[in-house]
């Protein structure tokens, strides 16, 4: 039986215009509604495969404001069982914030009067979809004293061992390690699935356990996000009629799609 935590952030949706707050601190949400991040998405898939492949259980854990709830909602829904809100304001907290108080719910859940839940697998998003961070599963691994993989795209579980392939620069890799581990997940794996009417029923129904911090938060200590500008395009007109067919092929060569 293998117990997964996944760690998910409730972050603006970033499908349309990106604007940031006017501290340039994180990114305005107010116009554009809030999701959880393809990366998170990946990573609750490969946790429910998991967890179904070996009888164990799928908990949810975010770091941030009452209004969370909504994901770890429509996340429950997806087929997972329990879920942890930690309640702060997210603009006050940096990657050692979020890393301690995961950390936190992870030892206080093993040691549980009633047996606890140990966690074999801790699955996190490879980075921060609002702030670009990377630090916080490097830095939950260094508090828990765990190995670490990140950047993973398929995660498996057998025999004590998580197994994480990565897409390298010249290839996958595939890198073993024993558990309990941290692994970062990168989109790009499986398929994360939708939400049937009888999950989001079930979902209603579970208890999401609420936490305040353990700690005051040191805070981030970024400067400030910067937008690039956007690329300029530019347009090329091969002609007009048949007296274009020539440009045509041409550009399909140049391409590398016609011979």
């Amino acid at each position: 039986m293998t117990n997964v935590l996944v760690c998910i952030k409730r972050v603006p949706d970033s499908s349309s215009q990106i604007l940031l707050t006017d501290d340039e601190q994180g990114v305005e949400g107010r116009f554009v509604g809030f999701t959880v991040s393809n990366h998170e998405q990946c990573a609750v898939e490969l946790a429910i495969r998991i967890a179904d492949a070996t009888g164990g259980t799928v908990t949810l854990l975010s770091v941030g404001p009452a209004d969370a709830v909504d994901q770890l909602r429509s996340t429950l829904a997806l087929g997972c069982h329990a879920a942890v809100l930690v309640e702060a304001e997210p603009t006050g907290l940096g990657p050692s914030d979020v890393a301690h108080e995961i950390a936190a719910v992870v030892r206080d859940h093993e040691a549980r009067p009633d047996g606890g839940t140990s966690y074999d697998v801790v699955l996190l998003g490879n980075d921060a979809a609002d702030s670009g961070d990377f630090q916080v599963p490097i830095r939950l691994a260094y508090l828990l004293g765990r190995p670490v993989v990140t950047g993973a795209s398929v995660v498996e579980v057998a025999d004590g061992n998580v197994t994480a392939h990565v897409d390298g620069p010249d290839g996958e890799e595939t890198y073993s390690v024993p558990a309990p581990a941290v692994v970062s997940v990168l989109e790009g794996g499986p398929e994360p699935r939708y939400p049937s009417l009888k999950g989001r029923m079930a979902a209603k129904k579970i208890e999401i356990e609420m936490r305040t911090m353990s700690r005051e938060p040191a805070g981030a200590s970024r400067v400030r996000l910067f937008l690039p500008p956007p690329q300029p395009s530019t347009v090329e007109l091969l002609g007009e009629g048949p007296g274009a067919a020539g440009a045509v092929v041409d550009l399909l060569e140049k391409l590398q799609v016609a011979r």
